[in-house]
């Protein structure tokens, strides 16, 4: 399940009794009671069945509780077998198994798409799509360090021992992209020249003169993936060095780890915000961003950039959503 749809919150609930006296304080012991409801962690127990539209109707006997996320195939499908580090596309429906209320559903709208990596979802929605065919209805039981964590998500109703209860219907896998892929294509003269070494990794050389006055952008490998559309998360590898001088700034690459991003929300510098808006899925793009269009005329002190400095990029895009 896409964390931008499921993101934890440190908020936390409270509640408390004060006694004041001049003395000793006591308080009566409450009665025993017979009538508790009794917790139950039986996902067959738990009803699904057809509703209005296509959206299935999900009945949680309460409270529900899990102490390990546990999962329960409901249909298997047909397709390929779901695997870490693909990009899922599923619907899916969440209760909250303390109280019955449901919290979230993409029945009815456009179908989520998430990569299965738990630093990008939650860990519960991972382990229970792993190793599922394609077409499968999936009911999942989330503990809460699966989910929203010890600290729930109060603005939602959940609190800090609510399990989940989430149906998925997995409705295509894909696997995500670890470096350019497609065709070749000459960088016009003038240009900073790319090369790359045995383990993949690109560095970048500058030539001689002055850096240009405008946005550059020269693809290295045009990719046949979908192009990338505005306000989308990017999963990609990227180098910047500095133009005059080339000295590397920030690597991806060197870190060993793929970065995401979105582009056109001035959320990244704006050489990347706009340069990057109609490549292909599979590109590797070369950037040169003047002044204006990276860091400004303030720079960037913690990467040692200076205001008149201008960047240069290699960017690898992996994957969107």
């Amino acid at each position: 399940m896409p964390r931008p749809l499921l993101r934890r919150t440190p908020a936390a609930l409270a509640a408390g009794v004060a006694c004041l006296a001049a003395g000793a304080c006591s308080m009566p012991a409450p009665a025993a009671s017979s009538s508790a409801p009794r917790t139950t962690s039986d996902l067959g127990a738990v009803r699904v069945t057809p509703g209005a539209g296509g959206a299935p109707t999900v009945e949680v006997p309460t409270p529900f509780s899990v102490p390990a996320s546990t999962r329960r195939v409901l249909a298997r499908g047909t397709g390929a077998v779901v695997k870490a580090g693909q990009r899922v596309t599923v619907d899916y429906l969440g209760i909250n198994g303390t109280d019955g209320h449901q919290i979230l559903s993409s029945y009815g709208g456009r179908s989520p798409s998430f990569v299965l990596d738990p630093k990008q979802a939650m860990p519960g929605i991972v382990s229970s799509l792993v190793g599922v065919p394609v077409g499968s209805r999936v009911l999942a039981a989330l503990a809460p360090r699966d989910a929203y964590g010890v600290q729930g998500q109060p603005a939602a109703g959940i609190g800090p021992t609510d399990t989940i209860v989430v149906l998925l219907d997995v409705k295509a896998a894909g696997t995500v992209l670890t470096r350019a892929t497609g065709t070749p294509v000459a960088p016009r003269a003038g240009l900073p020249t790319v090369t790359v070494d045995g383990k993949g990794t690109p560095s970048i050389t500058l030539p001689k003169g002055n850096p240009p006055g405008e946005l550059v952008v020269q693809p290295l490998i045009v990719g046949r993936g979908a192009k990338v559309a505005s306000a989308q998360q990017l999963r990609v590898q990227y180098v910047g060095v500095v133009w005059p001088g080339g000295r590397e700034f920030d690597s991806s690459w060197r870190r060993e780890q793929a970065t995401t991003i979105t582009v056109g929300r001035g959320q990244v510098v704006g050489g990347l915000d706009r340069g990057l808006i109609g490549q292909t899925v599979g590109s590797r793009v070369l950037l040169v961003v003047p002044p204006d269009d990276g860091y400004g005329a303030a720079g960037n002190a913690s990467f040692g950039v200076r205001g008149t400095d201008t960047l240069v990029f290699v960017v690898d895009i992996l994957d969107a959503s």
